[in-house]
């Protein structure tokens, strides 16, 4: 049975005000129901492992909220990092402690923050890829691009393995122009690279090695103090001096040019969350294509002659719109955003100014 990570960092700066530091995107309930981003992640998981063998690896201000969330987890398998250091030492930590379980596990890694629109052919997919990582192989489930997307990087692939659906990645692509992402959708070679991994605990710690050695000398450091009363010493000593590095920079494009990589195409409704207009676009909305979350409780929001708008209503207030359109409206409970919908992608210049003028309590 699949060992299941769940990397749950990130402070999603794109939907500022309501993502914040110490409450980032997964912990809110944006999948259009009253379960978080967070708690979805898990939901989706439950055809393919149980709550034993469910991980997920956040920051120490986030252990609280997502115990809270998480109560069938086992309190073990909430992994702690002390400080941010990117996605690879976060997954590598989770691949050691299940290797000590289990040498031979396969393991996947999903993030907290996405949305899976079919979680029945997500996990179809996921499956071809368990598939695929037993037999050695670094799996990744590409997503099969529906338009020529500049805002996500791309796996390159060759010809399909024996006739079935994996496929060797060759190259992993950076976030491309306008023109090249187009020439990417036409291709039929090209998937959007959502960062979803499955392979063996070995194997890739063996990969981590060869490519990363002071990374992976370090986590083997962690690893064999975990459950030990030397685990918080080690960790606080260790941890600072590890690299910080994407796991796609660190181990997956090395691991491609060697011909150990491979990918499931799959369709099934993902997308990353990342701003509030990809929010109303995936969201059900109203007759004029209003998206409204946390509007269910009074006083609410009141919309009049309004089209095309985002709001997000979380102090407590009244939000009223009058005539506008194609505007995102974000109102909690020490800031208001009011942006038009397309420079959603901008929000986190608003962040970045914020921690220019030294008021990180907003942030």
């Amino acid at each position: 049975m699949l060992y299941a990570v769940i990397p749950a960092g990130g402070s999603g700066t794109r939907l500022w005000p309501l993502s914040r530091a110490g409450h980032p995107k997964f912990l809110h309930p944006l999948t259009g129901s009253t379960r978080s981003l967070l708690q979805a992640t898990v939901d989706r998981l439950t055809p393919l492992t149980t709550a034993e063998r469910t991980l997920v690896v956040t920051g120490a201000a986030h252990v609280a909220a997502v115990a809270r969330q998480l109560t069938g987890l086992p309190e073990e398998n909430i992994l702690v990092e002390p400080s941010p250091r990117d996605s690879c030492a976060a997954i590598a930590l989770a691949a050691a402690v299940i290797a000590a379980r289990d040498p031979e596990a396969v393991m996947g890694s999903f993030a907290a923050d996405h949305l899976i629109g079919q979680p029945d052919r997500w996990a179809d997919t996921v499956r071809e890829a368990v598939r695929g990582a037993e037999r050695g192989l670094l799996m990744t489930v590409g997503i099969t691009p529906t338009r020529a997307e500049t805002g996500y990087g791309y796996l390159e692939t060759g010809d399909p393995v024996d006739g079935g659906p994996l496929r060797p990645v060759v190259e992993f692509k950076e976030k491309p122009e306008v023109a090249v992402a187009e020439a990417y959708l036409r291709s039929g070679r090209h998937l959007w690279n959502a960062s979803m991994f499955v392979w063996r605990v070995d194997v890739f710690l063996a990969e981590l090695a060869r490519q990363q050695p002071a990374l992976h000398a370090g986590i083997t450091a962690i690893a064999a103090a975990w459950g030990t009363p030397e685990q918080d010493d080690v960790l606080g000593t260790v941890w600072p001096t590890l690299p910080k590095i994407s796991v796609d920079y660190a181990v997956m494009e090395g691991a491609a040019t060697a011909g150990r990589v491979a990918t499931v195409p799959g369709d099934f409704g993902w997308n990353d969350v990342g701003d509030f207009h990809t929010l109303g676009e995936v969201l059900p909305a109203d007759e004029r294509g209003n998206v409204v979350l946390g509007g269910d409780t009074k006083p609410g929001v009141l919309l009049h002659d309004s089209d095309d708008l985002v709001v997000v209503a979380q102090s407590g207030r009244l939000v009223a719109a009058l005539g506008v359109r194609d505007l995102i409206v974000v109102d909690t409970h020490d800031a208001v955003l009011v942006c038009p919908r397309d420079r959603a992608q901008d929000v986190k210049k608003l962040v970045d100014d914020l921690k220019e003028r030294g008021e990180e309590g907003h942030v």
